[in-house]
């Protein structure tokens, strides 16, 4: 079992749990119990019932859903120290999406009565979770507008530029290169496109000078992939 402190931990950095003190942050954590999963394993499927909540303590989790053609549509990763599940074990309605294990992952959940006992008792807690869930919906909006309006090369350069975001360590104002930790089939369900559409985008940038691969490793062209995203 995870240790209560670390899990304390990767809670404070969570904007639901953020905002509360590390002693109360332990009672969450005393409260939650581990979960793991292996790779391409049905973590919840749309509809099922909002019985907890997951923290990621290691491996990358999809939330997808299916478009009315039958196309999957990845919303979003989750990694560590990342949360998961929040809306239907708030609401108390079924799953809005599919969540799927992308690698062996490792969690921990937090039962749907804990949650609300823990909302009740700290008003705070209720804020962050209209908060959170308001961040949820304007993400999922910008990317349905991004599908709908911009095309494919664009918004492979928006996410590579978010992911050079991400991987920026402490010491360093800026980076220009990152891994690329997912596969073309799982980036191809975050943009939205078949993987072929996908592999001609990513040449299309090469041959514009905007990035270059060297196996997972890709360099950037900040300024080119910047001019080429807006």
């Amino acid at each position: 079992m995870a240790n209560i402190t670390a899990v304390a931990d990767l809670l404070g950095a969570t904007q639901l749990f953020g905002g509360l003190d590390l002693a109360a942050r332990r009672v969450i954590a005393s409260q939650m119990r581990p979960a793991t999963f292996s790779n391409n394993e049905s973590i919840f499927s749309s509809g099922d019932p909002g019985t907890e909540i997951y923290l990621v303590l290691q491996g990358r989790v999809r939330v997808s859903a299916l478009s009315l053609e039958g196309r999957e549509l990845s919303f979003h990763h989750f990694e560590r120290g990342m949360l998961f599940g929040e809306i239907a074990a708030l609401d108390g309605g079924g799953r809005t999406a599919d969540a799927t294990a992308i690698t062996e992952v490792q969690a921990m959940t937090l039962s749907q009565p804990a949650l609300r006992r823990a909302i009740e008792q700290t008003p705070a807690l209720a804020l962050a979770a209209i908060n959170m869930v308001c961040g949820y919906l304007r993400r999922a909006d910008e990317q349905l507008v991004t599908i709908a309006l911009h095309s494919l090369e664009v918004r492979l350069a928006r996410y590579i530029l978010e992911q050079l975001k991400r991987a920026v360590t402490p010491n360093k104002k800026s980076q220009s290169s990152f891994d690329l930790e997912i596969s073309q089939t799982e980036l191809a369900l975050r943009l939205g496109a078949s993987r072929p559409k996908v592999n001609l985008a990513i040449s299309s940038l090469e041959s514009q000078g905007a990035i270059k691969r060297h196996g997972n490793r890709v360099e950037c062209d900040v300024a080119l992939l910047e001019s080429i995203a807006n």
